[in-house]
């Protein structure tokens, strides 16, 4: 996490985004257009393509960087809302009266 706070991180996302347009290169490959949404904090997420954990020397090659909407980000990365789990309701099955 730390990482994603540094300004050297900041400064090449940014790169990344104007590079790409602002819009998901996933979604324009489909022949969609996912830009920047004003309604949310976060629309657009830059992906390294091969994982930071098992390659840190490419972290901000830019060759190594994509933009992704939050959905196909999610999607690359098995990540579904579905999937998360709620926290138990422990009145849930108490009686209503």
């Amino acid at each position: 996490m730390r990482f994603y706070k540094s300004k050297a991180w900041r400064e090449t996302r940014e790169q990344v985004l104007k590079r790409d347009n602002y819009e998901c290169q996933e979604c324009k490959k489909q022949g969609k257009v996912s830009t920047i949404n004003p309604n949310k904090h976060k629309s657009l997420d830059v992906d390294h393509i091969k994982e930071l954990d098992s390659h840190p020397d490419l972290a901000h090659d830019m060759d190594n960087l994509i933009t992704l909407c939050i959905a196909c980000h999610n999607r690359k990365h098995n990540r579904s809302y579905k999937s998360w789990s709620r926290k138990p309701n422990k009145w849930e099955d108490d009686e209503m009266w």
